[in-house]
């Protein structure tokens, strides 16, 4: 080694002496800047420029969304995110997963078997941006999950309740005269029997014996009922999404696919059991 070279490492030594390692990253990563965003249960690393397939978002192909829930941008780690800092993307297009194989097989009482195919909903997004700070002063519409987005529309359309009336208007009644009791009405004749020939009272809305489905006991009935659920044909009629809506709704925990409640049902109806 050379007495020229030698100084020259010392030099490179005492300039970065003083920096840490954490700065070090940041000098890499600061030619392309990449970011820690949440979305939909799961997180992704992304930075400008990349293709992105996340769970369905309440937008259309050409939107501008933000990303608020960053939870890293570059070397700078948030708490659980990172204020002010954000992601933008333009939306792709609207799109579908792979189909996922779901096979079935019921031992039970026919032994049938059953397949059934599923496709995620998903949507397809390019990184245009990446904000260390200054979010909330983009403009730019949040992203808003499609369910999220549904709940609250739901949320929206129902009716609010009437407020409650004043304490004044409440004294104001009570300070009131009480009225006159009123007179005793004149006692009803008694209606005449029925005849023959008279039209019966209208029956009862139909209602199916749900608990001739293979795992599926009165305390499932009873949370069906619940739900409006008392007919085959309303079983019988559910799709895949349908399927996957009532499982989380009603916290069946996978029983619809796994006893097959979709095809038992369309079973009773035609007769076959």
């Amino acid at each position: 080694m050379t007495p020229a070279s030698g100084a020259q490492f010392e030099a490179a030594d005492v300039e970065n002496a003083g920096v840490t390692g954490a700065e070090e990253r940041g000098k890499m990563e600061g030619k392309l800047m990449f970011a820690v965003l949440k979305t939909g249960g799961k997180q992704y690393r992304v930075k400008a420029g990349d293709m992105l397939r996340v769970e369905k978002l309440a937008a259309g192909a050409g939107d501008v969304i933000q990303f608020n829930e960053v939870l890293m941008v570059g070397a700078n780690v948030g708490a659980p995110f990172v204020e002010g800092a954000a992601v933008q993307a333009e939306v792709v297009d609207q799109i579908k997963g792979e189909k996922v194989i779901n096979f079935v097989r019921r031992r039970r009482k026919s032994s049938s078997k059953r397949t059934m195919g599923h496709r995620q909903q998903l949507t397809l997004v390019r990184v245009t941006n990446i904000l260390a700070e200054g979010a909330g002063k983009s403009g730019v519409k949040p992203a808003v999950g499609a369910r999220s987005a549904a709940k609250a529309a739901d949320s929206a359309a129902k009716p609010t309740k009437p407020a409650k009336k004043a304490d004044d208007q409440k004294v104001g009644k009570q300070a009131a005269a009480k009225p006159e009791p009123k007179a005793k009405a004149a006692p009803k004749a008694k209606a005449a029997p029925k005849t023959e020939g008279t039209d019966a009272p209208a029956k009862a809305a139909q209602k199916d014996d749900l608990k001739k489905l293979a795992g599926l006991g009165p305390a499932l009935e009873k949370k069906l009922n619940e739900a409006g659920i008392t007919t085959f044909a309303q079983i019988a009629a559910w799709n895949a999404d349908d399927v996957v809506e009532i499982d989380e709704r009603l916290a069946l925990k996978g029983r619809v696919e796994r006893d097959d409640w979709v095809g038992q049902a369309k079973a009773l109806m035609s007769g076959k059991e």
